[in-house]
Formats: C-alpha cells, structure tokens, sequence
C-alpha cells in the first residue's frame, strides 16, 4: 500500500510541480471551486527580492513600465498586489489630480503601511482595497489599466483570479503584468505559462518587451470576445510538461 502510494504520488509530481498538493480541494477558497485548479507552484506571497525603491528609480523602471501602459493624465488606473507602494505612489503622479488609482492586496498589514504612506504623502488620488487570493475585488467597468507587477506567480487561483479581474475593465482597458522568465517556485513565470493562463480566460497579448530597465519583462493584455464560462476554462500546464498524451 505505501508503495503504491509513493508511485501515485511520484507520478503526480512529475506532471505538475511539487507544490500540486498546495491546491488540494480542501485547501481552496469555496468561491474559487467552480474553476479549474492552477498545474503549478504558486510562489510564497512576497517571497520574491525585489530591490530598493531607489535601484528601481535609478534603471528607471517606472518611468519604462508606464511609458509602455501610455499612462496618460485623467486615467484610472489599479496597482493589484500594491506591497509598499512603489507603483502606488508613482501612477498617482502620472495620472494626475484628475485620474484615479486604485492600490489592492490581500496583505492586510500591507494595506495598512500603504495607508500611512498615502496620508504622509497626501495623495489624494488614490484609494486603498483589501483583495482575496481569487478575486481582486474591482468595481466594473473602472479601469483604463490594470498592473500585476511582480505579483501574478503569487496568485494560487489564477483563473478565478482573472475571471473576475476582466469585467473592471473599461472599453479599449489593458492589463499590464511585469514579471521575471524563471520558475515559478522561484517567484516567477515562463511567459508561455503566463500567455495561456490569460488566454483560457479571454484575454489576447498586445504586447510582449524584454527590456534590461525591468529586470525581467512586460506583457499587455486586451479582453477579446465573451468572457468563457468557468467550465469552459482548461487548465494549462506548464512548459515541457505532457499530460500524457500531448505537450502543453
């Protein structure tokens, strides 16, 4: 009996990662059951080093990532995974007093550090939102842009997770993620991962940059067509991976 348990057990950690029990049914938000499971690792939220807020300005980061969104004065915007601020902080400035932006994570203690900086640097263009692992919580038809920077590998319901991200936004509205090509137990993603996860859920990639200014790359996404039902959705695997008939 234990033997054959080991082999069944080998033999699932060979098609999908070893974190394949992290998502076990029991372990998975109610909300999120009606969608399929992710086949991969999800990275330890804020596990990844990401360097300091001045090493970032310096190689100009920002200043890249929202030269390529085409982030204009007036525009709403949401900083999903907002951490500390960096984005945060940075879009309110290019949006303007007469845009919005909309700073979301599931860290509370986060929240409430991104609070305090928000009032110490009075920017009164900005909102603060307590999200959930498979939903973001976004008000429909709100953004012109969306930003998952360096946070997408964190998220242990992908679809659900975007699924319900698509509907906030506006008409013409993208969603920006900026990420780094390695595993994603390793606090990032392969952008073929990335691309087919986004597409089971509707959405089509505008653009695609690898740029030494970002440590790692930019992807654009845009919603093409109705959004699929749930049960449509298929799961992806990731690359190199076979189901046992054909490769992903």
């Amino acid at each position: 009996m234990i033997g054959r348990l080991a082999l069944c057990c080998a033999a699932l950690l060979m098609v999908t990662g070893c974190d394949y029990f992290k998502g076990a049914e029991d372990e998975r938000p109610v909300s999120a059951l009606d969608f399929p499971r992710a086949y991969r690792p999800v990275s330890s939220l804020g596990g990844n080093s990401i360097s300091s807020e001045q090493a970032r300005d310096d190689r100009r980061e920002a200043e890249t990532v929202m030269d390529l969104a085409n982030i204009r004065p007036g525009m709403t915007v949401a900083d999903i995974g907002a951490g500390e601020g960096y984005y945060t902080v940075r879009l309110a400035a290019r949006v303007g007093d007469r845009g919005r932006v909309l700073a979301q994570d599931i860290d509370e203690a986060a929240i409430k550090r991104l609070g305090s900086r928000v009032e110490r640097e009075r920017l009164d263009n900005v909102s603060i939102k307590l999200g959930a692992e498979d939903d973001p919580r976004l008000p429909e038809n709100s953004f012109d842009r969306i930003f998952l920077v360096h946070m997408y590998h964190e998220v242990a319901e992908p679809y659900a997770f975007l699924w319900r991200l698509r509907p906030a936004l506006r008409e013409g509205g993208q969603v920006i993620v900026v990420d780094v090509d390695r595993p994603v137990d390793q606090h990032g993603i392969d952008p073929r991962l990335l691309f087919c996860e986004f597409g089971q859920v509707g959405f089509r990639l505008v653009e695609f940059v690898r740029k030494p200014e970002l440590a790692g790359y930019y992807a654009q996404f845009e919603a093409v067509g109705e959004r699929p039902e749930p049960f449509e959705i298929e799961p992806c695997r990731q690359p190199g991976e076979t189901d046992g008939n054909s490769e992903a």
